[in-house]
């Protein structure tokens, strides 16, 4: 399972790396975008102090990953626990709607782990459900709790806002300024229109934040699995050798006993 966990592991990483500086840059443009535009120019831009707030708890499907599951469960506990309030959960994964179902915490909605391999079809219904939800005003605020790959070594439970979109705060420090007259910041031209360029790039924006994240997930669990079975394996083989020690020991001793006795009974003739 370490080998197998290995050489899934590479393709990952490069398939997170490589989509990293798309996801980056989008998040850049989205958050100038969101500084300078006011929130009725989209529902997903609208910011509201009522209703609930959901999270998107992503975990694998299947264990023997160290304390990859594990540490995301912990996170979106805490989380929950310090901030108080209405609250409705979406899984992905098997291991997390588990937990969370002990916990009590409801769950609108699971969706299975996205596999070796995630692709952009896999997220589509994900993004649906939560840009409908958002654009209903069911919910106030959508984070999303997974686990960042940072190295073969080190995995890190994170959890990142969603939506509303946050504005850049170099861009929304100047952003009053920017504006003239009602009009989106001069530093963007718009066409044909603000809302129909917004009605193609924000849903595009939620697919591509929820496509890293499988990413990540995906490399961060070939990666805790292969340390996991690392470490597993060179336990099993301590533990052969202590107990080959043993066994060794036991064997001396029981063939020591059977020596002695008969060279007990030859002295006694």
């Amino acid at each position: 399972m370490q080998f197998v966990a290995a050489s899934k592991l590479r393709r990952a990483q490069e398939s997170t790396l490589a989509a990293r500086p798309y996801s980056e840059l989008l998040d850049e443009i989205i958050a100038d975008l969101a500084a300078v535009l006011d929130s009725d120019e989209h529902a997903l831009l609208n910011r509201r102090e009522e209703g609930k707030r959901l999270i998107v708890l992503v975990t694998s499907d299947r264990g023997l990953a160290g304390p990859l599951n594990t540490n995301a469960i912990r996170f979106v506990s805490k989380e929950i626990v310090e901030h108080p309030g209405e609250l409705e959960l979406v899984s992905v994964g098997r291991k997390g709607r588990d937990a969370m179902r002990r916990a009590r915490v409801p769950i609108i909605a699971h969706f299975a782990g996205f596999g070796d391999r995630p692709t952009v079809d896999d997220i589509l219904p994900l993004a649906r459900l939560i840009t409908d939800e958002y654009e209903g005003g069911t919910y106030n605020q959508i984070d999303i709790v997974f686990t960042r790959f940072v190295s073969t070594l080190v995995q890190r439970a994170d959890m990142v806002q969603l939506l509303p979109i946050k504005a850049s705060p170099d861009t929304e420090q100047g952003a009053s300024g920017a504006r003239l007259g009602g009009v989106p910041g001069s530093q963007f031209i718009f066409e044909p229109a603000p809302e129909i360029v917004l009605d193609e790039l924000l849903p595009r924006y939620v697919g591509t934040r929820l496509y890293q994240t499988a990413l990540e997930s995906t490399a961060s669990f070939f990666s805790s699995q292969m340390v996991a079975m690392k470490n597993a394996t060179e336990n099993a083989d301590e533990l052969i050798e202590d107990l080959t020690l043993s066994y060794n020991k036991a064997r001396q001793a029981h063939i020591t006993s059977e020596l002695i006795e008969i060279a007990s009974g030859a002295q006694a003739r």
